[in-house]
């Protein structure tokens, strides 16, 4: 056999078997010269805790990553776990590997991220023989472009040409390779992230796998897309589609929802009344953000997309963001999302874009705070959809929200929680109190003043929970004036 004739296949976002372009390709490599393919996965703990992953995130990997050795045993494949610190010990961690197991070729998949880029940059300098495949999106960033050769910077006509190239194509997704007889399955594999993770949170409440991903998106279909519109942003009823903790770390594909979504109702892409438009169209904003990521690599840098962003003063005060990280706002809508994040990992989105609202212009907290708190937190993390999303509520983004919309938390808490059933699971401290209090608080707070003479113990209990934070009508003259710094012209 010639040398350099064995290949890799690094998986990175992407721990799946099913639709996984790159793995395909290796086996075909490999069935081409009668070679092996070598299957890597790099556990890298200090370059996550500088990204802010969460540690329920690490934990939803670490299962996923146990699942996809033992599937890659199936087919043949021994998968080997490689724990280093951070992206720039891989170079020299590859470069010896190539050497020793004559690897010709190391396949990939293209990460939107820039970090990740200037990685993969690095390792083609190396000259190490990595190529990298567009397989994060179903349609590759660069692709969606308006007349002029360019990212387009409004997501509406973005949306428009996506899915007409979209439905120009064949969207089937590969299935699992047939390459060898299986090989014994390998033991669990354990991160060591305790330098940099000393606290464990487990992810046990989201069923892991493949199989399960795929059945969680079939029901989703089957039963809830068409009633997605009318139910997603109440947080009391179980009417999202739960698949974002699998679309950010590679269990699921972007082209396996779509095509999930095309089998039942073929004309999705271009009827515009489809029942699955909604749905379809957070599929796109999700390929909006990854492909904008790519087009202006300092949104991956902390960077407001909109340059009149750093003119902003933020008043940054950090006991108020404490208090809106802990729930303790005294708006019991604001809080019970918090307190929803805090305590699972995840958030409604409904509810991401209230309490993004309320950090950025009622407290008028950088976004930068709320986004890297987010990501602290969610085990769906996913740096192009949550900077996408605070960016948008702050005003600072691409086609973002305008600075001069600034979301009601008493209206909102009315309108998508109207008996609070979501409120009272998560802020128990106000189950008892009338709905027309837990909408408006400050109406709350105000009797609690009046009364609390008569009924000092009472009041001390009441005030268990705290007086909302700052006064609406308030926050949101400050927000437009200090806000304002994002109007044009």
């Amino acid at each position: 056999m010639q040398q350099n004739v064995n290949c890799v296949v690094w998986f990175r976002q992407d721990v799946r078997i099913s639709d996984h372009p790159a793995l395909a390709m290796a086996c075909t490599f490999a069935k081409q010269y009668g070679s092996q393919v070598k299957a890597l996965y790099f556990v890298t703990p200090q370059q996550w805790a500088e990204h802010d992953v969460a540690a329920i995130q690490i934990d939803f990997i670490e299962r996923h990553v146990n699942l996809l050795a033992q599937s890659l045993a199936k087919i043949g494949i021994e998968l080997t776990v490689v724990q280093l610190n951070t992206f720039a010990d891989i170079a020299p961690w590859l470069s010896e590997f190539c050497a020793e197991h004559d690897i010709g070729v190391i396949y990939a998949a293209n990460e939107p991220e820039f970090n990740e880029r200037q990685r993969d940059a690095a390792l083609i300098d190396a000259s190490l023989p990595l190529h990298l495949l567009d397989q994060d999106c179903l349609l590759a960033p660069g692709s969606v472009q308006n007349q002029a050769g360019q990212m387009y910077k409004v997501f509406t006509p973005f949306a428009k040409a996506w899915k007409k190239l979209a439905a120009s194509q064949s969207i089937v997704p590969l299935g699992i390779p047939k390459f060898r007889q299986p090989i014994n399955v390998p033991l669990l594999c354990q991160f060591n992230c305790d330098e940099f993770y000393p606290l464990r949170v487990k992810s046990d409440l989201w069923a892991a796998g493949e199989d399960s991903a795929r059945k969680l998106l079939k029901q989703f279909i089957e039963n809830h897309i068409a009633d997605y519109q009318q139910y997603r942003d109440l947080p009391a009823i179980d009417g999202t589609s739960k698949l974002s903790p699998y679309l950010a770390i590679g269990v699921l594909s972007a082209r396996q929802c779509v095509a999930a979504i095309l089998f039942y109702y073929p004309d999705a892409l271009v009827n515009d009344a489809s029942p699955a438009k909604t749905w379809l169209n957070e599929l796109i904003w999700r390929e909006f953000y990854r492909h904008l990521l790519v087009a202006f690599p300092k949104l991956s840098r902390a960077q407001s997309f909109n340059e009149l962003g750093q003119l902003i003063q933020w008043r940054n005060d950090n006991d108020e963001f404490q208090a809106w990280c802990q729930g303790q706002t005294g708006y019991p809508i604001v809080d019970a999302a918090m307190r929803q994040l805090n305590q699972t990992g995840w958030m409604h989105n409904r509810l991401r874009m209230v309490v993004a609202s309320f950090l950025t212009k009622h407290l008028l907290v950088d976004w930068r705070w709320g986004e890297q708190y987010f990501r602290q937190q969610l085990i769906d993390g996913d740096l192009a959809a949550n900077n996408g999303g605070w960016q948008w509520s702050a005003g600072t983004g691409c086609d973002a929200q305008p600075y001069f919309r600034v979301f009601n938390p008493m209206t909102q808490s009315s309108k998508f929680d109207p008996d609070a059933s979501f409120i009272k699971h998560f802020v128990p401290e106000v189950a008892d109190w009338s709905l027309k209090h837990i909408h408006e608080p400050h109406l709350k707070a105000q009797h609690i003043n009046s009364m609390a003479d008569l009924f000092s113990e009472r009041a001390k209990q009441e005030k268990a929970y705290p007086a909302p934070i700052v006064e609406h009508g308030f926050a949101r003259k400050r927000a437009l004036e200090v806000l304002g710094a994002l109007k044009r012209g």
